[in-house]
């Protein structure tokens, strides 16, 4: 797990040197895109996970972005890494309303696991037998390696004259993990600070 938590501080840090540097750019070149900002950073809270969002703007004004997510399940102690592409378009006659899509990709790790385990019972009777089953839920403690793709759909509003940007999204993921596999759906209010 301590390897983990470095390995994301590091990406963390790395992000971080990289907004810096978008910033720099920002100021001495007038980048920016159709979207009224270049970089963004907050909290994303969803119903399945919650955790930090940087979205960057790729030069030009082709409304490209890319957007990192740093979230943790409320169900696990963990934490993922998701990087998605994502395509901007302004919605017509609404000054700063955007909306886009896009598809990305995730690892993570999470130590813990709940999963049912039954026990099977039998009883014959005259005339056929009778199964009973007894579920018992159980707690694994090993620590998992996941990784998924996943797709995204939202809208998002820049705030006219604050440096605020609030969106709602729709994420649904597939994952796998330890020989098991799922498809998630996770939706997300998110608010960044633009620069």
């Amino acid at each position: 797990m301590k390897r983990i938590s470095s390995l994301l501080l590091g990406v963390i840090l790395l992000c971080s040197t990289t907004l810096v540097s978008a910033q720099t750019k920002k100021k001495s070149s007038g980048g920016g895109s159709s979207s009224g900002y270049s970089t963004g950073i907050g909290l994303r809270g969803g119903g399945w996970s919650s955790g930090l969002t940087i979205k960057h703007f790729m030069s030009g004004k082709n409304g490209v972005a890319l957007e990192a997510l740093v979230t943790t399940e409320y169900a696990a102690r963990g934490a993922r890494l998701t990087l998605l592409g994502e395509k901007h378009l302004g919605v017509p006659d609404v000054r700063g309303l955007q909306f886009y899509y896009g598809a990305g990709f995730h690892a993570g790790a999470y130590q813990g696991r709940y999963y049912f385990e039954d026990a099977r019972f039998y009883r014959y009777g005259r005339k056929n037998k009778d199964v009973y089953v007894l579920y018992n839920y159980r707690y694994d403690d090993a620590t998992y390696v996941a990784i998924g793709a996943d797709l995204i759909l939202g809208l998002e509003y820049k705030m006219p004259e604050l440096p605020f940007v609030v969106g709602v999204d729709y994420k649904p993921f597939f994952e796998v993990f330890h020989g098991y596999t799922g498809f998630y759906n996770d939706a997300a209010v998110s608010l960044r600070f633009t620069f």
